[in-house]
């Protein structure tokens, strides 16, 4: 059954009408773009880039990658939204502390701490829209469970789920995936070449939607950065928090009294049709489904255009 009652008041936003282009933009303009704000004593590197009287939308990126990940789609959503993206601990441009203890918690508060350091800036910041993907679908998880008990920094508006496992018992793993989070994890790093991040990046894309050498190779610097490929195996620890903390994150989008969305790529081995499906049999809250039959995991990477599409038809039934 679909939930779509308690609704709160919504900020709808204006239609994209121009026609799709995916920009060009090196990871240097990326930079070039954001700055790095001291957050619980990291530095973490933010772009906030739109006028304050648009709708305010918040961007949280999954594993590995980073903000990048939206390069594809920014142009078309700076168009009609405020937008802002951080790298999280550990990722991109931010910092990447070598320690076991990375969590989806920890993450959830430096979130929380970028939403207080805007408010209380010139631009200010008090409700906004959320899109997440992969890995921020789990902190999404844990900020919405904050809304909802009233602890939660800001008000939100939506929130719209990519790809991701936002299940424990359907998320398929990769082998290699598994091997990070075991004993022999930091040995693996090691031995982590780019042509094996190749092969396994490119596995959970859809056949017709393959990540291109430039893409790959730009996705490859990022984590690079800092040193950043020795911290996979302390970064997937997240997988336990999703399986020590299911119950509240799961109930959170079963009760949730804010709208909520899944845009999936339907082909993707690790949270594809079957995490859809799954998310339907739960019960949970969902004002707007779509499913991508011919994409992967990285669904604004592979077909930004439909992702931007479904999205803003989302947006408008608010």
């Amino acid at each position: 059954m679909t939930k779509t009652a308690n609704k709160a008041p919504f900020t709808k936003a204006p239609s994209m009408k121009a026609p799709f282009t995916k920009p060009a933009c090196t990871i240097e303009e990326w930079r070039e773009l954001g700055e790095y704000k001291n957050l619980l004593g990291h530095n973490i590197f933010c772009i906030d880039q739109g006028h304050s009287d648009q709708p305010t939308l918040l961007l949280l990126h999954g594993f590995p990658t980073s903000s990048w990940d939206w390069q594809p789609m920014w142009a078309e959503l700076t168009a009609v939204y405020r937008v802002i993206a951080l790298d999280m601990l550990g990722f991109g441009f931010s910092d990447k502390p070598n320690k076991r203890n990375y969590s989806i918690h920890g993450q959830a508060d430096l979130v929380e701490a970028l939403v207080k350091d805007i408010a209380g800036s010139e631009k200010g910041l008090t409700e906004f829209h959320v899109l997440a993907h992969d890995y921020g679908d789990t902190v999404a998880q844990e900020l919405l469970a904050r809304q909802l008990d009233g602890s939660g920094a800001g008000q939100w508006l939506s929130c719209c789920f990519l790809n991701g496992g936002l299940f424990p018992e359907t998320h398929r793993a990769l082998l290699t995936q598994k091997l990070l989070l075991s004993p022999i994890g930091s040995l693996l790093n090691r031995l982590t070449s780019y042509g094996k991040f190749r092969r396994n990046f490119s596995s959970v894309f859809g056949e017709q939607t393959k990540p291109s050498e430039q893409e790959l190779q730009d996705f490859w610097t990022l984590i690079n950065v800092n040193d950043g490929k020795h911290l996979f195996h302390n970064l997937i620890t997240y997988i336990n928090d999703r399986r020590q903390h299911r119950e509240r994150w799961v109930s959170a989008m079963q009760q949730s009294t804010i709208p909520l969305a899944v845009i999936n790529g339907s082909v993707d081995p690790v949270s594809g049709k079957h995490m859809v499906a799954r998310y339907q049999e739960l019960d949970c809250r969902l004002d707007y489904v779509a499913e991508l039959p011919l994409i992967g995991h990285y669904p604004q990477v592979e077909d930004p255009e439909a992702v931007l599409s479904h999205y803003q038809q989302f947006i408008e039934k608010l």
